[in-house]
This record gives structure tokens, sequence and C-alpha cells, in this order.
């Protein structure tokens, strides 16, 4: 029987460890070549003592699967684009790419310095924006010269992200940019054969474990809800040709579950077809917040 990502080729950023490392560890088990790419900083995003691409690949290779390492910052314009080349140089193709690099520098909002703030957006939305980026211009690219490609992007988004959450405003904001990012990802790249979406998972990673540590520690029997692993299935899923048609959507993953998250929509509405007066306006919006769901509750709150 045929492996789901048999012949594929696919790139995933901050592939080192926690969930990138099981995405990658997943698609190399369903017949994907893999490029790992990971930077090898700390939490904080400092720089690490150690490459954990490599430790990856040796995974990879030692099961019989093929991997290279990659080790760019996908933040800036040449390590985006160096991670595309990679993927081209190396297999030839790309058809599948993975976002996922991230880390945390979590503060309260009147705490949180513009430097703090800057390095988690920069690293989370501008390490979706650069890479998508690059990857889209090799596949325009190919569809114009009339191989149009059957080409996956799966980016990360976060419950912070859709909810927010307490002490992360930082991370939540560039999380729901990514969300933002796939909605128009998705829109424009079409015509070039080119599937956007989105994951919001839920697992034990380095940033969970210590931002969520009472939900997210391992069980000692029984089925370990917060694996990362539990989320990649989805993830191969959507990076496959198996998920042909499925793009612009986000998908909420926490070890056995998966809901399809409908984001903003219009709820209630009253429209006067004149201009309201303050007094009119408020005493309408609470009519309809009245009528409104309740939202859901932020993080920590």
């Amino acid at each position: 029987m045929s492996r789901m990502c048999e012949g594929r080729v696919v790139v995933v950023t901050g592939a080192g460890r926690g969930l990138g490392r099981a995405h990658a560890l997943a698609f190399a088990a369903e017949g994907a070549k893999v490029v790992v790419n990971d930077l090898g900083v700390g939490l904080d995003g400092t720089p690490g003592a150690d490459g954990p691409s490599l430790h990856v690949v040796e995974e990879i290779r030692a099961a019989g699967g093929e991997a290279i390492a990659h080790g760019g910052d996908v933040a800036t314009s040449a390590g985006a684009a160096s991670l595309v080349a990679a993927a081209l140089e190396t297999y030839g193709r790309l058809d599948t790419l993975v976002n996922n690099a991230g880390f945390l520098r979590d503060r309260m909002l009147v705490n949180l310095d513009e430097d703090d703030w800057d390095a988690v957006v920069r690293v989370h939305l501008k390490g979706h924006f650069l890479p998508l980026k690059h990857a889209a211009a090799h596949w325009r690219a190919e569809a114009k010269a009339g191989r149009t490609p059957d080409a996956r992007i799966v980016n990360t988004s976060s419950g912070a992200g859709l909810l927010g959450s307490v002490g992360q405003s930082n991370y939540s904001a560039a999380k729901a940019g990514i969300v933002g990012l796939t909605l128009v990802a998705a829109a424009e790249l079409a015509r070039y054969g080119v599937q956007v979406n989105a994951i919001a998972p839920a697992a034990r990673t380095r940033m969970t474990e210590r931002t969520f540590a009472d939900t997210m520690t391992a069980p000692g029997s029984g089925f370990d809800a917060m694996a990362p692993e539990n989320v990649s299935p989805l993830v191969v899923w959507l990076g496959a040709e198996h998920s042909a048609g499925v793009t612009g959507r986000v998908f909420e993953t926490e070890g056995g579950r998966i809901t399809v998250m409908e984001g903003w929509r219009p709820g209630p509405t009253a429209d006067k077809e004149a201009r309201w007066t303050p007094e009119e306006a408020g005493r309408t919006a609470l009519k309809l917040l009245g009528e409104a769901e309740t939202p859901g509750q932020v993080y920590g709150a």
C-alpha cells in the first residue's frame, strides 16, 4: 500500500524539537523527503548549544527515510530563500511547507518590553511570511511555466491567537496575524495550485511545558493527550494530495480531538439606514450583545 506522502518534498520549520520534530518524523514515515529547519535557539530565542535539526535528520535516516538539515533563520529573507533553495537543490522539487518556528517571551502587557514584542512577532509572524513568500514565488513560476503544482502550506497558529492568553500579548497577536495571513494566502495562491491552511494545536512542547505546566504533564500510563505526535497526523494529511479542495481553513487539534474553527462571522445586526446618535448606538449595541453568543474566555483570565 502506497504511503500518503510518497515522493513529496516537505519543508518543516522549527523542526528540531516538539511539534516540528513530530511533524518531520511523521512526514518521513509517510514517504516524504524532509528538509528539517531549526535555528537551534533556546526557549526565549537566544542561541543554543547544539543543532537539533541534525539529530532529527539522524532519526529519519535511521528509520530508512530521507532528510537534510537546514539551520538558517527563516525570519530573514536570505534564510527563507535558502530554505526553499535547499529543497530544490537537494531533491529537485518542493511540495509542502509547514511553518512551525517560534519561541516565547511572556510578560504581562504593562511589563512587556518593545524588544520582546518585536522578537516574538518577528519569529512567529515574519517567520511564517518569508518562507511562504519564497515558496509561493517558486510555485507561481512553476504554474506560469505550465507545471501547475499540487502544493500545500500548513501554518501554525494557537488557541492564544484565536481567544487570547493572559501574559502573552505578543504571542497572541502574532498567532492571530498568522490566521489572517493564512486566509489571504489561500485566496491569492489558489490560482497557482497551492492550498493554505492553519492549525491551532495544543500539545506538550518546550513553550507549553512552562506556561501550562499543570495540564501538560505526561501521564504515567494510558493515552498521552498532550503528546505532540497527536497533532502530526492532521498536518500530514493537510500536507498531502489527499487534502485536495481544503484551503483557507483553521483546525484546532488536541489529543484525539479535531475541530474546524469557524472564526469571525457576522452576528446580530441592526441597520438604522441613517446615522446613529451616541446614545442610540450604545443602546443598540447593548441589545445586539444580548442576542449574541458569549465569546470564548481568554486563557488565564
